[in-house]
């Protein structure tokens, strides 16, 4: 049986951490995809979740990274598979959801609510950004820094 699907809008999650991200969209969407390698292991064990989404507790889970523009370069890591959008990243979003979550449970981490909507009517469950064990890793040391190379 497959693992279950985590897909995770790089854009709309990176862009819910006020850290200066958008002046460094390739580095804080490498941030992201380093913070997220833990899920793929362990699932999200030991978060609050709500009951319909206990399965994505773990054990291990498949987890896709979309990315668009600035981040669209960023490579993949050991654990987590990095999928750059041609056009739009919900487009993107929705494609892999249609093609890859078929038969096994599958859910979208985006606060993105026509996403949401989208993703929904194909079966997909949605995870609130907020719900992903990230925001001390977004905003800790590797933060992106300013020119003078301090935090933003």
């Amino acid at each position: 049986m497959d693992r279950p699907l985590l897909v995770v809008d790089a854009a709309n999650v990176v862009g819910m951490v006020p850290d200066g991200w958008w002046r460094r969209r390739a580095e804080a969407t490498e941030l992201l995809r380093d913070a997220l390698e833990p899920l793929a292991a362990t699932g999200m064990a030991g978060r609050d979740l709500p009951a319909e989404l206990a399965w994505l507790a773990g054990p291990a889970l498949e987890v896709v990274l979309v990315v668009e523009g600035a981040a669209a370069g960023i490579a993949g890591s050991p654990s987590v598979r990095v999928v750059p959008a041609r056009g739009s990243g919900d487009d993107a979003i929705v494609n892999l959801v249609a093609e890859e979550g078929g038969g096994r449970r599958t859910a979208v981490a985006t606060g993105d609510r026509a996403l949401q909507s989208r993703v929904t009517r194909l079966g997909a469950s949605v995870l609130p950004p907020t719900a992903l064990p990230l925001r001390a890793r977004l905003t800790g040391d590797r933060a992106p820094r300013n020119r003078r190379g301090a935090p933003e």
